[in-house]
């Protein structure tokens, strides 16, 4: 994880997980209101640990206009800030 979480850096929690034809997992990372997403595309065979949580930087942010993807991406934030640690993988 980069250094505590501050005006430098966003801590995201992994809300969404998936697969492409091009055989690349994608991966969501959200804020906890929901309103801001990481996403992150790795080859499956290069894919290290995915933690429950990151720190990223506020422009690698993007915006999440949908309220019902708002509100789901908030309540997945929730739920696995409830059972993992940052660090832990999942």
């Amino acid at each position: 994880m980069a250094p505590e979480t501050g005006e430098d850096w966003v801590r995201v929690w992994l809300v969404e997980r998936g697969y492409n034809d091009r055989d690349l997992i994608i991966l969501k990372y959200a804020t906890p209101n929901g309103e801001r997403v990481f996403r992150r595309e790795v080859a499956s065979q290069a894919l290290d640990t995915v933690t429950a949580a990151k720190d990223v930087s506020p422009d690698d942010l993007g915006r999440v206009d949908e309220p019902d993807v708002q509100e789901r991406y908030a309540a997945e934030v929730t739920r696995m800030k409830e059972k993992h640690e940052p660090d832990d993988p999942v």
